[in-house]
């Protein structure tokens, strides 16, 4: 099970070995979210020399979103903004990359091994199949035209929202996506979901319930854990890649409230160094102050 990430600056986490098998060529990984029971993990990439790796099978879904730089998988050249997704099992054309690039990197329901081979394994689902796209080409889908996305507490679906669908699994409905919210862009209702939920933001910044994100934070959440009062940056919105594991389903929670009540003993007023208890701070980052509280310094 990965631990709940919310919310975190990726330049506040330290750079590890890439966990590539087989390759030629350094890289260089942050972990944003890491499942230490089966290898599962979202991680910021950077590599530090020309890289290349022959075609053969991940041992889990894996997922590339490039940030910047050059990345070449089979014929296709991806720039900034390209995307490939292979389901684990199924060929990976070789992939060579170019010094200096960065992408983000997805891997779901195991661990990074990797096989060279030249064809797909055995037993493999019919559906299942490499997706490589350049999404900078492809256009933005306004919510309204029936995409899969937020609806209100009326069913009608949230204006001021377009999405680029990356990858969803027909069977499953684990889909990858690009969001973009327009400047201003508001939803009030606290909200939660029966499926986990991640995102990283591209551009633009938003406020919600647990802080500020803005260009490199990210979040991991598990299903049913309630976030919201959203509101997309007044000049630039917002532009995030959000995955989840199954189809995205709203529970809306309106007129929320949470309340502290009692008596204090030792804190208070008339102790000016104490400090009033916090519900919840689920990750400590530098880039949003300092670690400890200015009040006890």
């Amino acid at each position: 099970m990965r631990p709940h990430v919310e919310l975190v600056d990726e330049r506040d986490l330290i750079w590890h070995p890439g966990e590539f098998e087989h390759a030629e060529g350094n890289a260089r990984q942050r972990n944003l979210s890491y499942d230490e029971e089966d290898g599962s993990a979202s991680l910021k990439v950077r590599f530090t020399t020309d890289w290349s790796r022959p075609a053969g099978l991940h041992h889990a879904a894996t997922e590339w979103y490039v940030l910047s730089g050059r990345v070449t998988i089979g014929g296709t050249a991806l720039g900034a903004e390209g995307f490939w997704m292979a389901p684990a099992g199924v060929l990976t054309p070789a992939i060579t990359v170019e010094a200096g690039t960065e992408i983000l990197l997805f891997r779901e329901y195991g661990d990074w091994r990797f096989e060279p081979a030249d064809t797909d394994r055995e037993g493999l689902r019919p559906d299942q199949e490499l997706t490589v796209l350049q999404t900078s080409r492809m256009p933005w889908i306004d919510v309204r035209d029936g995409s899969p996305m937020r609806f209100d507490l009326g069913g009608t679906p949230v204006p001021g929202l377009y999405i680029k669908m990356l990858h969803r699994d027909e069977k499953t409905g684990f889909y990858s996506r690009l969001i973009k919210a327009k400047p201003g862009w508001r939803e009030e209702p606290l909200a939660h979901h029966p499926c986990t939920e991640e995102a990283y933001c591209l551009d633009g910044a938003f406020d919600y319930n647990y802080g500020k994100m803005w260009p490199g934070t990210y979040f991991w959440r598990p299903a049913l854990i309630r976030h919201g009062d959203f509101t997309a940056d007044a000049d630039k919105g917002c532009t995030w890649i959000v995955r989840s594991d199954s189809d995205l389903v709203d529970w809306y929670t309106t007129d929320a409230r949470v309340v502290m009540e009692g008596r204090p003993t030792n804190w208070g007023p008339e102790h000016p160094h104490s400090v009033p208890p916090r519900f919840v701070e689920p990750v400590r980052s530098r880039s949003v102050g300092p670690w400890e509280d200015p009040s006890r310094q």
